[in-house]
């Protein structure tokens, strides 16, 4: 049975989904999709609230957290290498590329880092284009940046846009 937890991060609302014993999912929600925050039966979905709390603190680097995450084989291999990719440092695609053994396939690892089901724990944050340059996040680059910023011990903030009046 599938159980999910709303986290209330700095940057926002995260659900939290586990199946049985792992994490299965960990994206950011908009205000419409929030559930109140309440009692958590589940040990594990307790765990990575408290995981992130400390990581958001800047004061976990690494998550220890058994994941299983719904992917292609080729998705699983690039979302393994990004796990390997340490804290407050990043890699370029062409770099994540390589390390699967799909030289060419930096076009192929983008869409596994866009359909990375579990944001954060598996860092798809910490992919960059091979000019430097941050290039796509599938919760969108202002949060791609405040957890580059969160990682290098910078201030972390959320652009705020401002409404359109039609």
């Amino acid at each position: 049975m599938l159980e999910s937890v709303i986290f209330y991060s700095p940057l926002g609302a995260i659900r939290i989904a586990a199946k049985a014993d792992c994490i299965v999912r960990l994206d950011f929600v908009k205000a419409a999709e929030h559930a109140p925050a309440g009692n958590i039966a589940n040990s594990l979905l307790a765990a990575a609230q408290a995981q992130l709390a400390e990581y958001f603190a800047g004061k976990r680097r690494q998550f220890d957290l058994p994941l299983n995450p719904k992917g292609t084989e080729f998705q699983k291999k690039v979302w393994q290498a990004l796990q390997t990719i340490p804290y407050g440092e990043t890699r370029t695609y062409k770099d994540i590329a390589e390390a699967v053994g799909a030289p060419k396939g930096f076009r192929a690892v983008g869409m596994a880092n866009h359909n990375n089901p579990i944001a954060i724990i598996i860092p798809c944050h910490r992919v960059i284009g091979s000019n430097g340059l941050l290039t796509g996040y599938a919760g969108g680059l202002e949060y791609k940046r405040a957890l580059l910023s969160l990682e290098r011990g910078l201030p972390m903030y959320i652009e705020q846009k401002p409404l359109t009046l039609i």
